[in-house]
């Protein structure tokens, strides 16, 4: 049979076939958990820092910015300086996905953090820019924090493991649901539930004597 006589929905079929990535494997084959511990993004942003590329201080603010505010891809993007407030210090998260915003604390690392950067980037109202001056895309965001966990040497990282990440820490420590919610921006509690729910806090104890 000639291509020409091969009817259009095979050919359809075979070319998704090909285009397909024989090594392409779901998250969950490779990662037994969807969250970062806290030695973990230490670890990404101290790799990141060793590895002295062009975007190394930004890359790794932006990594401390995610993790410690739980943001969103499209969060961190659209982030501008507006939202920083050195005085205050102070951050305003604007959600998205209809979550709730919140002005939240910044602490001394993060500070100091974000005025090298503004010095380093000053052109664009956005904190962290392209060479553009513009907002950085969502797959360019995605991509910093894949290639510093695997400069880490950690299994495959995604953006979102890092906003896991805080709600596993903050339920670790004990704080309450209703905070964390609030916090992350959760309009549906049941999607802060799930991070109590991993917390080894409740079991503290059980085998003391």
């Amino acid at each position: 049979m000639t291509l020409a006589t091969v009817p259009l929905s095979k050919v359809g079929k075979t070319e998704k076939r090909a285009s397909k990535s024989p090594n392409s494997r779901k998250y969950s084959e490779v990662r037994t958990r969807e969250y970062l511990l806290l030695a973990e993004i230490e670890a990404m942003r101290s790799a990141v820092k060793k590895g002295k590329g062009r975007h190394a201080h930004r890359d790794s603010t932006l990594i401390l910015l995610i993790y410690r505010h739980g943001l969103r891809v499209a969060e961190a993007s659209a982030l501008q300086w507006t939202q920083i407030d050195f005085n205050g210090g102070t951050i305003y998260v604007k959600r998205v996905k209809k979550g709730t915003s919140s002005v939240q604390p910044l602490y001394g690392d993060e500070i100091r953090s974000l005025r090298k950067l503004q010095r380093d980037y000053p052109a664009s109202p956005y904190v962290f820019q392209s060479s553009r001056f513009g907002p950085l895309a969502h797959d360019t965001v995605g991509g910093i924090v894949e290639r510093a966990g695997e400069l880490a040497a950690l299994p495959p990282v995604h953006a979102h493991m890092l906003r896991h990440g805080t709600g596993y820490y903050l339920a670790n420590r004990g704080i309450d649901t209703r905070t964390i919610q609030s916090y992350l921006g959760h309009n549906n509690i049941q999607h802060t539930v799930r991070y109590t729910e991993l917390a080894s806090t409740k079991f503290q104890g059980l085998w003391d004597s």
